[in-house]
């Protein structure tokens, strides 16, 4: 197990699935240690089942996580659900969710927490966003605290990226950052609960009704943006959406997708995530501002990267990252974006 896990926590007593309050629902695609320690993890979490989508791993890792959920006792709450393809994040999230609400009304959960393999719950992170959309019921989302193993936080809560945002970021301007705090997408993390606009699909508890308005995820995005999309239409909907720092998460960042801070610096950024994000501007910006934000960020990116070089300091982007980006979002043509699938 995984030494951020809580080893020494006894197993709890089973929550048989239709008494659950919670489902969680895990979605592994090669990770299988990953996903067996994030299940041990949920293992003294009452009021929890767990359903575990294995979207085509080809390393076998779904068989080790089935045989580890067997060996554990684990079959009482949670269930195995294989995908038969790998169809991205959204798509595997959307195979439990169907599952989830093909029951009837009366025996579906209060709520759903969407929660990464490379996470580990600390004891009682849980029901902390549980009591706490239960005191609020115009609350459908709540998200946790992420952190590192050694308890630094991480950033968890954010605002919607805007034009002005793809400015700010690009520039990286303490001048212009400051004129545009309010714009921010990743703001510093707060020790109080707050209002914000999306949470970390990392562990993100979603109310029952807030599914049942507004549908699943959009799986149109293969991986990235597809949780900022989803609290975009839960709150066109009038669904709040809040930070819960009481509930503390461990996040592993990046184990899960290869797209760790180290990685960060010796790989590309993969194509799917230049999707995702263009994805996300057309569909809630227009393809005009898409293309204007995504023009604002080049140039602004490449007057940072003069800037850093004047400055003789290391260049932390990923490799080409203004090259791809460019290539992909000023220099392609791109047929009209996938129609949305949400159900």
């Amino acid at each position: 197990m995984d030494s951020a896990a809580e080893p020494d926590r006894p197993t709890r007593a089973c929550t048989s699935r239709a008494a659950a309050r919670v489902a969680v629902v895990v979605v592994n695609y090669n990770t299988a240690g990953l996903t067996v320690d994030c299940l041990a993890s949920l293992a003294t979490e009452p009021g929890v089942r767990a359903v575990v989508v294995d979207n085509a791993s080809p390393d076998g890792s779904g068989a080790r996580i089935a045989a580890a959920i067997a060996a554990n006792g684990w079959g009482g709450w949670t269930e195995f659900l294989p995908a038969g393809r790998n169809g991205g994040f959204a798509a595997g999230n959307n195979v439990a969710l169907r599952a989830i609400f093909a029951a009837a009304p009366a025996d579906r959960p209060d709520y759903v927490l969407l929660l990464n393999p490379d996470t580990v719950v600390r004891p009682g992170a849980v029901a902390r966003l549980v009591e706490f959309l239960d005191a609020r019921p115009r609350a459908g989302i709540a998200g946790s605290q992420l952190e590192y193993p050694d308890g630094t936080l991480q950033e968890s809560a954010f605002r919607f990226p805007t034009v002005a945002s793809e400015l700010e970021n690009g520039l990286r301007l303490g001048l212009v950052s400051r004129a545009l705090a309010r714009y921010v997408v990743a703001p510093v993390p707060r020790a109080d609960p707050h209002r914000t606009h999306w949470v970390c699909g990392a562990s993100m508890l979603v109310r029952r009704e807030v599914f049942e308005r507004v549908g699943f995820l959009d799986e149109g995005y293969f991986l990235y943006f597809e949780e900022v999309d989803f609290c975009r239409r839960a709150a066109r909907a009038g669904w709040e959406c809040w930070a819960v720092p009481a509930s503390r998460v461990v996040h592993l960042l990046g184990q899960a997708t290869g797209m760790s801070d180290a990685a960060k610096v010796t790989r590309r950024v993969p194509r799917y995530w230049l999707e995702a994000r263009r994805r996300y501007f057309v569909k809630h910006h227009g393809p005009v501002r898409a293309w204007a934000a995504a023009a604002l960020w080049a140039a602004a990116r490449a007057t940072w990267r003069v800037r850093r070089r004047l400055q003789a300091k290391p260049d932390p982007d990923p490799p080409h990252l203004l090259a791809d980006f460019v290539r992909f979002n000023l220099l392609t043509a791109h047929p009209a974006p996938a129609p949305e699938v949400t159900r």
